[in-house]
């Protein structure tokens, strides 16, 4: 892996390289093993948070742990085109607009002893900007090879909040053309109700259940490029103990494994049906 200025991860995508990089402040990684009709994204799998902002947080490592998206990229990592995020969603959010990636709050609780000078906010928002700079690079670029293109946008959700049973595998439709994509959404829910996992961990897969596909890293690639595909799919929280912060890495794994198979098979189906 490289370390690279933007402007050069973004010379290469155009310039339809193969590499594997991290953006010289160390804020996201890309890695393109080979161009193909789909991209996978896990934007809140990063875990660092800038030291100067350590001694004015009020949440814990604990705290920005449970609600970031452990292993998410690890899920991924074998694909050929993997974007993802190396910082906390407490310091900003990629799945989030502009104005609202650095937080003031989160989860009801403030997050900052002191107010955020603008400094520190613009230090945190010139690395959300960087990141969809590339983004559109590698969209824009899909889309002009391919015709059309897919994007798995990664996530996980905290399952033992809420007061009922929820789906271990919850897709997020509600900003995607669903007249055109439904039958395609139906296809990947289907196929991902029928992993099995260790454990005696059941596999479940709803649609706009739990979460609805809300988030900006869907909506930016959606406004921009009609041709795009972006599926928010998001795992319930069953490869670790949320609360006691333990990683399964056996579980991890098996759906590393069954990813491995399943996306591409997908991706190329619907790049079957939506190729100009």
């Amino acid at each position: 892996m490289q370390k690279l200025a933007l402007k050069d991860i973004i010379t290469k995508i155009k310039n339809e390289e193969i590499f594997e990089a991290v953006s010289s402040d160390y804020s996201f990684t890309i890695k393109i093993d080979k161009y193909v009709p789909y991209a996978c994204g896990a934007v809140h799998d990063g875990h660092q948070f800038r030291k100067e902002l350590w001694g004015n947080c009020i949440h814990t490592e604990y705290e920005r742990w449970y609600e970031e998206d452990p292993e998410t990229k690890h899920m991924v990592k074998t694909h050929p085109i993997v974007i993802a995020g190396c910082d906390s969603r407490f310091e900003y959010d990629l799945n989030r607009t502009p104005d609202d990636a650095v937080f003031v709050t989160a989860w009801g609780k403030d997050l900052w002893k002191k107010p955020l000078s603008e400094a520190m906010k613009a230090k945190s928002l010139q690395k959300h900007t960087n990141f969809y700079k590339v983004v559109h690079a590698l969209i824009e670029t899909l889309e002009s090879k391919f015709g059309f293109c897919t994007v798995y946008d990664m996530h996980s959700y905290n399952w033992k909040r809420w007061d009922r049973e929820v789906p271990t595998w919850n897709l997020g439709t509600s900003n995607v053309d669903n007249d055109r994509f439904g039958n395609v959404i139906e296809t990947w829910r289907k196929s991902l109700s029928e992993i099995q996992f260790p454990n005696s961990i059941k596999s479940t897969s709803l649609i706009n259940d739990t979460f609805q596909g809300n988030g900006y890293f869907l909506k930016y690639i959606t406004k921009n490029f009609k041709n795009t595909l972006v599926l928010a799919t998001e795992i319930a929280k069953v490869y670790c103990d949320e609360y006691e912060q333990i990683i399964y890495p056996e579980v991890v794994k098996t759906v590393e494994d069954e990813l491995k198979n399943r996306i591409p098979k997908h991706a190329f189906e619907v790049y079957e049906m939506f190729k100009s």
